[in-house]
This record gives C-alpha cells, sequence and structure tokens, in this order.
C-alpha cells in the first residue's frame, strides 16, 4: 500500500460503536473517588484545616504532605511544584488535602465540608510588576527561565536606519477545552501499581511517580486508556494526577479514581501562557528589514512545570520567516501566583507569531508600502539564516507559498469588492488579513538526542506485526499514521499491522506525544525498526537469523521464525541518532533548531458589524508546506481543528482571572466557537518532502494554531482602518477601541 493512501482511520470504528473504553468507562469493583482540597487564595501561610464534625469522617481517606514517602515534588524541567502543599500556597487551587470515599455523592460533599484558613501574603498577578524583597518567591528575581538570541549587532543598524518602528502585542491565555476531562484510575495489581488514565505522555507519568515515590520503575505500570484529546493539556497535568490517585489508593488499599468535573477542571489545570512581545525594527526604504530587537514576556504562573521550553519554543520563532542580518531576542518567563502555565498546541510560537506578523502590517503601513510586498522582500530565500543562524536549506518557495495562497483567496478581487461595500454600507466592514509563518518540527536542538527515543516493531506467532511506541492518540490520528507507515515498508495490509496500547510496561520510550514529532520523528523510527525486523528474519537474498528463500513472504518469514524460536521475541528495533546535519549550541541559541521546519501561508476575510462589534470569519484558506502528506484526511482535520482553535483564541476565548485564577470557568460564559462561529476552512497543501521523515513528512499539528490568530486580527485592521495590537478580540474590547459611538 502507498503511505500515502487515505485510509479511513483504524480506531474510528470502536469510537463510533461507543466500544473505546475512557478512564471513566473503567468499572473496578470496590473502587473509591477521589477529590482534592485547595487553597482559597492566591499565596499565603496555611494556619488550620477545619473538618465539619457533622461528617463521619472515619469513613473517608484523608491524605496530607504528611502522608509523602518521599519527595514533596513533582518531577519536570525543575522538581519546584509539591503535589500537596505543606506551609506555603502559591495559587489559588492549589491542592492541599485529599479525600477518597466509595460514594461519589459523600465525597462531594465531604469536599464542601472542609475549610483551610490561610494568612495571605502579598502575590504576584501580572509578571510587569516591579518587584519587591516580600514578592520574590523563586531565585533572586522570579525568573523561571531567561533566553537571549543575538546575530548580527542591531545597535550600529538602528543608529542609521531610515526608519524605524516599534510596537508591544499582547495575547490572552487560552483554556484547552478538550472534550474528556482530566482523570485517572490507580489500583495494585499483581504487587505494583498500575495507573490508567487521559495522559498524553506516559513516561512523564511514570518518571513523576518512581521520582515521588522514591521507587524503582518496575513498582509502577501506566497505561494510556482512549483520550479524549489533549492539545498539551495532558502532557505534564496527569503527573500530578497519577500522585494523588496512588497516595489514596495506598492508604485506603483500594482502587482509586479522580475525574474532574468540567468546572474544576477548567480551574486548576494549565493554560496557554499569556503574552507581551515589544518589537522594535529598523526598515531600509525599499522595505528590507535590517535589524530587529524583540522582547519577549510570558506569564509562567506558581511553578515552572514546562515553561521553559515554551519560552525557547516562543524565542526561536520570534522573527518569524524573515531574512535579517541583525537580530536580538530576549525572552523571560516569569512568575506569578496563578495556577501554573503549561504546554498549549504551539507552545509559545503562537504568541510571538501573533507579535510578529502584527508588526509586519504595522511597518506597511507606517513605511507605505503594501503588507503582501513587505513580505515578499523578506521571506527566506535559500541560503539565507534564521535568526539562530539556521541556514534555509529546503526548496520551499516562501514566495509563491503566500502567492499560492492569495490566489486561492481571491484576494484582490475581495478587496476590490471590500472597498466597495465599506464606502457605502451604513455598518458592515470587511478585510482582508494575511500570515506568513513557520514551526519547527520535533525537539529543538540536541532535545532529540537527549530523548534517545525507541521504537519497537515485533513479528507475532501468526505473521502480523504489532508497532510498540509510547506514542499516544489523542484524536490525532496517531495509531491510523503509525499503522500507515509500518504496512508501507513491510509491504502487508493495513489489517496485519497492530499498533499497542501505550503500556510502560510493554512498550519502549519513543518519547512525549508532543511539538509535532510523532510522525517525523517516531514514524522514521518506526520505518527502521521495520528494516530491522526484515533482516532479522532475513531479506530476500537470504541474510538474517533464518534463511528467508526467494518468494517467501515476510508472514511466512515471521512464522518460520517462531517455529525455530519457540517462545522468543521477534522484535525490529531502532534507537534514534542525530543527522550529522544538525548542529546546536544550547548557551548561546545558537545553529541548527530543528531539523527542518514546516510553512504556511493563511488568508483571513472578515466582516465587522458595528452596531453590536462582533466579527465574523467569513472565508479562510490555509496554504501549508508540511513535507509529505501521510494521510489526506487526517492532515486536513489537523489544519481544521488548529484554525478553529486559532480562530477561537483571536475572537473569543477571554481567560477572566480573579486573584490569579481563572473566574469564568464554566462552559457557559467562556465562550469557544461553535460550527455556526467558523467559515468555510479550505485546506491546501503543497509538499517538500523531507529526508527527516517518513516518506519525506514532517510535522503539523502545531502549525495550524500559528497563523490564524495574526491573519484574522490583520483582517479586522484592513476592514476598520485601524492597528489592534491584543486578543481576544471581544466585542467589548472592539467597542472600547472604536468609542461610544461604534453604531454610528
Amino acid at each position: 500500500m502507498s503511505i500515502a493512501a487515505d485510509i479511513a482511520r483504524v480506531d474510528g470504528g470502536a469510537k463510533l460503536a461507543g466500544t473505546a473504553r475512557f478512564v471513566d468507562d473503567l468499572a473496578v469493583p470496590g473502587v473509591w473517588h477521589g477529590g482534592a482540597i485547595r487553597s482559597p487564595v492566591a499565596r499565603g501561610r496555611i494556619k488550620h484545616i477545619r473538618f465539619d464534625a457533622s461528617i463521619n469522617w472515619n469513613k473517608f481517606v484523608v491524605v496530607d504532605h504528611r502522608d509523602i514517602p518521599g519527595p514533596n515534588e513533582v518531577a519536570l524541567i525543575e522538581n519546584d511544584q509539591p503535589a500537596l502543599a505543606a506551609g506555603e500556597v502559591r495559587h489559588m487551587h492549589e491542592p492541599i488535602v485529599l479525600l477518597a470515599h466509595p460514594s461519589i455523592g459523600q465525597l462531594r460533599r465531604a469536599l464542601r465540608a472542609v475549610q483551610v484558613e490561610i494568612d495571605p501574603l502579598p502575590a504576584v498577578l501580572d509578571p510587569r510588576r516591579p518587584l519587591t524583597p516580600e514578592l520574590v518567591q523563586y531565585g533572586p528575581d522570579n525568573v523561571f527561565k531567561l533566553i537571549d538570541i543575538r546575530k548580527g549587532d542591531p545597535r550600529e543598524v538602528f543608529a542609521r536606519a531610515p526608519h524605524v518602528i516599534e510596537g508591544e502585542y499582547q495575547t490572552g491565555a487560552q483554556e484547552h477545552v478538550y472534550l474528556e476531562t482530566q482523570g485517572v484510575l490507580a489500583s495494585r495489581e499483581d504487587g505494583r501499581m498500575v495507573v490508567q488514565g487521559s495522559v498524553q505522555c506516559p513516561y512523564y507519568v511514570l518518571d513523576a511517580l518512581t521520582h515521588f515515590f522514591g521507587e524503582p520503575r518496575d513498582a509502577f505500570r501506566v497505561v494510556q486508556t482512549a483520550v479524549g484529546g489533549g492539545f498539551g493539556g495532558k502532557e505534564e497535568y496527569p503527573s500530578l494526577l497519577a500522585i494523588h490517585a496512588v497516595l489514596l489508593a495506598n492508604k485506603a488499599g483500594k482502587p482509586v479514581k479522580i475525574v474532574y468535573d468540567r468546572q474544576e477542571d477548567m480551574a486548576v489545570t494549565t493554560k496557554r501562557h499569556p503574552s507581551w512581545v515589544r518589537h522594535r525594527t529598523a526598515v531600509d526604504r525599499d522595505g528590507r528589514l535590517l535589524a530587529m530587537e524583540i522582547d519577549v514576556l510570558l506569564d509562567g504562573g506558581a511553578y515552572v512545570t514546562l515553561s521553559p521550553v515554551v519560552l525557547s519554543r516562543g524565542t526561536i520563532h520570534a522573527a518569524g520567516p524573515y531574512h535579517c542580518e541583525n537580530t536580538h531576542i530576549h525572552g523571560e518567563v516569569r512568575l506569578t501566583n496563578s495556577p501554573p502555565y503549561g504546554a498549549f498546541r504551539g507552545f509559545g510560537a503562537p504568541q510571538t507569531l501573533f507579535a510578529v506578523e502584527r508588526h509586519m502590517d504595522v511597518i506597511a503601513e507606517r513605511i507605505g508600502m503594501d503588507p503582501l510586498e513587505l513580505r515578499r522582500r523578506n521571506l527566506l530565500r535559500k541560503g539565507q539564516t534564521t535568526a539562530t543562524g539556521q541556514v534555509f536549506r529546503e526548496d520551499t518557495d516562501l514566495v509563491g507559498l503566500l502567492d499560492r495562497a492569495l490566489q486561492l483567496s481571491d484576494y484582490d478581487q475581495r478587496r476590490n469588492g471590500h472597498e466597495q461595500l465599506n464606502r457605502t454600507h451604513r455598518y458592515l466592514r470587511r478585510g482582508m488579513g494575511v500570515a506568513t509563518f513557520y514551526h519547527g518540527a520535533g525537539f529543538t536542538g540536541a532535545g532529540e538526542t537527549h530523548l534517545a527515543s525507541e521504537v519497537q516493531v515485533a513479528g507475532l506467532p501468526d505473521g502480523r506485526v504489532e508497532v510498540l511506541t509510547a506514542q499516544t492518540d489523542m484524536g490525532q490520528g496517531t495509531t491510523t499514521i503509525l499503522t500507515q507507515i509500518a504496512a508501507d515498508r513491510l509491504g502487508l495490509a493495513v489489517g496485519e499491522v497492530l499498533v499497542a496500547t501505550p503500556d510502560t510496561s510493554r512498550v519502549p520510550n519513543s518519547g512525549p506525544t508532543v511539538a509535532s514529532r510523532t510522525a517525523m520523528v517516531v514514524g522514521k523510527l518506526v520505518a527502521k525498526a521495520c528494516d530491522d525486523l526484515i533482516e532479522r528474519v532475513g531479506s530476500n537474498t537470504g541474510d538474517g537469523d533464518v534463511a528467508r528463500p526467494k518468494g517467501t513472504s515476510l508472514q511466512d518469514a515471521i512464522r518460520a521464525w517462531h517455529v525455530t524460536h519457540d517462545g522468543k521475541h521477534l522484535l525490529g528495533c531502532a534507537k534514534y541518532r542525530k543527522p550529522a546535519s544538525i548542529e546546536w549550541d544550547e548557551k548561546t541559541y545558537r545553529g541548527d533548531a530543528y531539523a527542518c521546519f514546516s510553512w504556511a501561508a493563511y488568508v483571513a476575510e472578515v466582516e465587522v458589524d458595528l452596531r453590536t462589534c462582533a466579527v465574523r470569519v467569513i472565508d479562510f484558506v490555509a496554504l501549508q508546506e508540511v513535507g509529505k502528506v501521510l494521510n489526506q484526511t487526517l492532515a486536513r482535520g489537523q489544519i481544521q481543528g488548529g484554525v478553529a482553535q486559532g480562530i477561537g483564541w483571536a475572537l473569543y476565548e477571554n481567560v477572566l482571572l480573579e486573584n490569579g485564577a481563572m473566574k469564568n470557568c464554566q462552559m457557559t460564559n467562556y465562550i469557544i466557537p461553535g460550527s455556526g462561529d467558523l467559515p468555510p476552512i479550505r485546506v491546501y497543501f503543497e509538499e517538500q518532502p523531507t529526508p527527516h521523515g517518513p516518506g519525506g513528512a514532517k510535522g503539523i499539528g502545531e502549525l495550524p494554531i500559528d497563523g490564524p490568530a495574526p491573519a484574522v486580527i490583520n483582517a479586522v485592521c484592513d476592514a476598520l482602518g485601524m492597528s489592534i495590537r491584543s486578543i481576544p478580540l471581544t466585542p467589548e474590547r472592539l467597542l472600547d477601541l472604536l468609542g461610544s459611538d461604534a453604531g454610528g
């Protein structure tokens, strides 16, 4: 079969039939239900915990920090986050006490019957706030991570540049709104603790458990159940949830399930980092970028979690897909007393790409140039370098990509029509906006080398094969893509390939399911493991562990191998090896940040109603170059889903904070776009295969969240003839910008 065949989802039948088992579908005899008592303030010292005397607490399991057997740390990049607060709390909703009971109704009543008294301490609710000594809670200055990227000497250029344009751009937090809320089940089986749940990265959870409980890896088994969406929100947070469930299960001697309701999930889990990005840009008289100074500030919340990698991705992408010989990018992520911010699709790049793509339109307006022409003159050409000094070696024609997107959107014709409507209509205004952008595939720099991902492909006694990886399917199609890659490499039918459930007791650590690395990085390893399997049973030349006569099918060879190796496992194996062409300096942030990039040009058309200040996206063209497309339907769905999320972030999704925590944590007052709010999302692909992915595939999952917000806001600015520099652009915010006569 072809690697690019548009086959149906392998897991689609079970989900359509309702037989796929999510964590809350797991019926375990004798299961108890767990929950947490949380901090009511943003920061303070725990004074007293009062248990209502009307409840018989002897029938509950109660766990606090005194029940923790090892270090009170959730292991991740840094081990600064406690699983349960001991003396102080750093954010509202920080967990302090855990409860469990056989009845979920009784548990909910008990959770309401515990009061935590806390002496408040001064809190940091804005990372831009000047620090005084009593506000410092991390290091000398509350800075979780600082990154400085330098190329050339911008200072000298600014002194003699014909044009210097400045601007500041702000983006808000964003809630993941995955269909299925967070949930895990902890139970003891065959002498070890088994954690099943809605997890994105099983080995993250395993490592967190072994560190927290001070036990070896084989004391735990982490199994992914069917997952109803993740988008990064189930990358690191399930580690904390798993620790809570295991603490309760150990003390109760019973299985314990913790499944959040929607309100708790929205209130306590991680969000996209809010950002403030300042640009100062020197441009010559022909519109060429001479120098760029970019300052990136992210709100990290109360603990480090994944903020360093979010800042890393954001700063690397901050200069956009443009050539500029003199660049200085300074990035910081700082502590605030909000619940920690974490990974969210795109993780840092959407924030900084919003800023640079808005700034390109601002530059064009200031120097009197068409924003499309400004982009054409500055988009990377082959042989030029990015902000980190990475040479653009790919054959992708970025100017051609932009021009094709404009053609597909009927850009010139539609804009001409808008001019007429905007002059004559009493309250409707229409505009077009463009964003050109990119996203690195895989972990940054030496990240893939440090992961040292492993993949296995097992030949089964009946002649079928099974792909063994820790990559999880959260609805994005991992199971289907890996099936296609293995079937194509081995010359088998799709039905002859299985993909193992991610279970740390039987699959190798192929790294986390993040960073658009699954299809490209892990998929390439699957192909190599298939090659190794073929060699183990003998190629058609007769080499290998068993002689394989010409004409013998692979399945026959696998079956024959098992006959002569009774009881043994037949495994093809592959481990990541860094391509020789990639060089990266982690200290200076210089070199090849990624093995390759995916590229895109998006065009949005909007209509603004001046009576209501509502913005409606009426058409959207998404053109991307993502290497070889492995499955058209799945790839199209990834793009459409990312665009929908990006439109939501730009126009609808307003996280309201009170004392640092999300105030509007219900679906009634946190608005996401429904199908009626979305335009036709017209998806197109160009293909420039890369040697780094199977069949030439690049990463695709992160890319489509990067471009919609700047394209949409650029279109609103085009429609209204004004400059908008922060999102979300809700009707209330647009009304403030337009003034009290907006409906005039």
